[in-house]
């Protein structure tokens, strides 16, 4: 038996309840792991809301995009009882169930072994935002980005992806100029490495001019949408925007005009689907790059009958860098 957080079809609500399972209830999956921390990303907050915000294709469900913890069986040689292992992406806590239970079934497919130098806690203080935020990130040293090339704004800057992109940019020698609506939040960034706090504000109104003054070497955006419009106007000259989310909406509002006058890049990054090999890549960025006492300063940790409301509660901009979730409080 373990304990799962389980979503439920009451009428037209999907309800989360904390359940005793059978292990045979587990769906298919070559390897079986006792899942330790999982975390709380966007999605998450998605699938916890009505209907399972359009994500959750079958019911009961167990949602939790992430997730690591200890193998305890496995049918697949590269991985044994014992071996500690994360997953990120793949759909899972989508349309296959996820990481917010004791113990999870999937295809060893979709693991990474935990890098070395990382615990497992640590593993899901990264989690998917940060697992993207460093995808991202090398996503634009590959089209040229190097420091000395000038600022490189982070949007959505005290949201989970934001906060790790801030603290590893900043690390790796980059002025940074991090959006907040929130003031509150600005020496939270500050002690991230921040360098200048750009208010929400500034980059909220829909484009009226295709170019503006030439202004970021880079672009780490989180939401999409208007402010995206806005910011690849702003870019220098073959600067490059990687764009990993759409809190601000999916709809682009853009000119062409700042690709080819300025040839401005737009960078999509997936980190549902990206090949094991790039995954083992960014892990060991992860474990470089990131500083680790920044790391735990995002983070809040919670069990697992604390996830409903802060699910409800990222979805509305209102939960700040990292949560981990303790399966087993």
């Amino acid at each position: 038996m373990f304990r799962a957080l389980v979503l439920e079809k009451e009428g037209d609500a999907a309800v989360a309840h904390l359940r005793e399972l059978d292990e045979v209830v587990l769906p298919p999956g070559n390897v079986t792991v006792a899942v330790e921390y999982s975390t709380l990303n966007y999605k998450d907050g998605l699938a916890l809301s009505a209907n399972g915000g359009g994500i959750v294709r079958a019911w009961p469900h167990v949602a939790g995009i992430d997730f690591a913890g200890t193998v305890e069986a496995s049918d697949d040689a590269r991985y044994k009882p014992g071996d500690k292992v994360v997953l990120t992406g793949w759909r899972v806590g989508e349309v296959h169930w996820g990481g917010y239970a004791q113990k999870a079934r999937v295809k060893a497919d979709w693991l990474v072994p935990l890098p070395a130098g990382l615990t497992t806690r640590q593993a899901m203080a990264v989690g998917t935002a940060g697992f993207t935020a460093m995808l991202a990130v090398m996503a634009l040293e590959e089209h040229g980005l190097t420091p000395e090339k000038g600022e490189v704004l982070v949007t959505g800057a005290s949201g989970g992806v934001g906060s790790v992109a801030v603290a590893v940019l900043a690390k790796l020698g980059y002025q940074v100029a991090a959006v907040t609506g929130r003031a509150e939040t600005e020496g939270y960034l500050r002690d991230l490495g921040a360098a200048r706090i750009v208010p929400r504000e500034e980059l909220a109104e829909v484009v009226k001019r295709p170019l503006e003054a030439e202004t970021w070497a880079g672009c780490v955006d989180a939401v999409g949408g208007a402010m995206l419009a806005r910011v690849l106007g702003q870019m220098k000259h073959g600067g490059s925007v990687a764009a990993v989310g759409l809190a601000g909406g999916a709809a682009l509002p853009a000119s062409v005009i700042p690709f080819l006058l300025r040839g401005v890049n737009l960078l999509g990054v997936d980190s549902v689907t990206v090949p094991f090999e790039r995954r083992v890549v960014a892990w060991k960025r992860v474990v470089s790059d990131l500083p680790m006492g920044k790391l735990e300063a995002m983070v809040r940790e919670v069990g697992l009958g604390e996830v409903p409301a802060l699910g409800a509660a990222i979805l509305k901009g209102g939960v700040q860098g990292r949560v981990v979730v303790d399966v087993n409080r």
